[in-house]
Parts: structure tokens; C-alpha cells; sequence
């Protein structure tokens, strides 16, 4: 997989080092990981709090220096917790979310990275902030001081998602953002040649989940 990585980023006339593998273990346990980590690589994603907590503290007794990005939605009342775990949040999505992490920040004294998640596909069942509502609300997180590492998307199934990843990068443009996380197995190298810095990959890596 490194390899394709980056070739791709040879063809889009990018540093390779300039895009971050994050291996995506959820559903998959300890053991599925150790193999992995044992070859030397260090950024993983997981979905769920709960499941985050149940695998990766025995793992990163072992490993200190995991990088553990939060790639699924966050429920606001766990915001506590995902600061605790975290080091990088990919799905900020909404204002209530905002409040409860900055105030979670605020009470662990830790600032955790966070991606924005763009509803790009402008699609009622995910989450995402409303493209037109997203000047405002980058706005709102960089007065609560929660550092801002970029936007995400995850766009329609079943559909092209060049475009969307081309929009991605114009709206990054426009904000004054640099960091992309969109990009999984099935389309990882064309979000690479569309801009993407972080690219999350599960099953290209793990198989089916488990």
C-alpha cells in the first residue's frame, strides 16, 4: 500500500511525506493490530469511543507512540472521553458538539487537533456541517480555540467522488485550510491526486471487518 501511496503522490507532483496512512481497526481486534504495529506503523483510527477504550490502552502501553485519530461521529457526551483518548477528532460536525469539546479541553487542559466534517454530498442522513453554514462555524472553532487541522468528507456511496474531493479542495482553499481527510480503500488514490493529506484505509489494510 505505501508503494501506491506513493506512486500517486508522484503523479500528482506531491511529497509522499506529505499524506498520513490512517489505518483504520475498527471492528478488528488487538491481534488484527499488533501485526501492523510491528511493522512500524503508528496512526490508527477508530470509530467508537467504547471500542477505543476497550483495545488501545494494553496496545499503547506497548507502543507509546500511537497516533489515535477518532474517525466516526461523536456523541457529545462523550466528548470527556474522547479528549482523554484522542489525538486527533475527524468528525466536528455541529455546534453542540463544539461546546462540549472545547469545554472537555478546557477541563483537561489538552487541546486535541480536529477535522471539520463537511456534509459534501448534502446528504440528510450524515452528519457534516451544511456547506453554505461552514465560513461560520470554522469561525466559531477558531474562537474556542480548538485547533483546527482541516476539513473532512465522506461522500455519497455509489457515486463518482472526484468531484466531491475537487470541491473539497477549493473549500479548504477558500478558508484558508490546508489539511483534507477524505480518501478510503476504494478511493484513496483519487483523493490523494485531489489534494487529500490524511486518507483513511480499513479493509485495504485488515481485510473484511472483523
Amino acid at each position: 500500500m505505501r508503494g501506491k501511496i506513493a506512486h500517486t503522490a508522484k503523479i500528482a507532483r506531491r511529497e509522499n511525506g506529505d499524506i498520513t496512512l490512517i489505518a483504520v481497526s475498527k471492528t478488528h481486534p488487538a491481534d488484527r493490530i499488533v501485526p501492523l504495529l510491528e511493522q512500524g506503523h503508528r496512526v490508527f483510527g477508530e470509530n467508537r469511543v467504547q471500542e477505543a477504550q476497550e483495545k488501545w490502552p494494553d496496545l499503547r502501553a506497548k507502543y507509546p507512540d500511537v497516533e489515535l485519530h477518532l474517525i466516526g461521529q461523536l456523541q457529545s457526551n462523550k466528548a470527556d472521553e474522547a479528549v482523554a483518548m484522542f489525538d486527533v477528532i475527524h468528525s466536528l460536525d455541529r455546534p453542540s458538539l463544539l461546546k462540549a469539546l472545547a469545554k472537555a479541553m478546557d477541563k483537561a487542559d489538552r487541546r486535541v487537533p480536529c477535522f471539520v466534517q463537511v456534509n459534501i454530498g448534502d446528504e440528510y442522513q450524515k452528519g457534516g456541517v451544511a456547506i453554505g453554514d461552514l465560513p461560520d462555524f470554522l469561525e466559531k472553532v477558531r474562537a474556542a480555540d480548538i485547533p483546527l487541522a482541516g476539513l473532512m468528507c465522506i461522500p455519497p456511496a455509489k457515486i463518482e467522488p472526484a468531484p466531491f474531493f475537487a470541491f473539497m479542495g477549493k473549500l479548504a482553499d477558500a478558508n484558508g485550510i490546508s489539511g483534507l481527510s477524505m480518501g478510503m480503500s476504494g478511493d484513496y488514490e483519487t483523493a490523494i491526486m485531489l489534494g487529500a493529506t490524511h486518507i483513511r484505509v480499513g479493509t485495504a489494510l485488515f481485510g473484511a471487518r472483523g
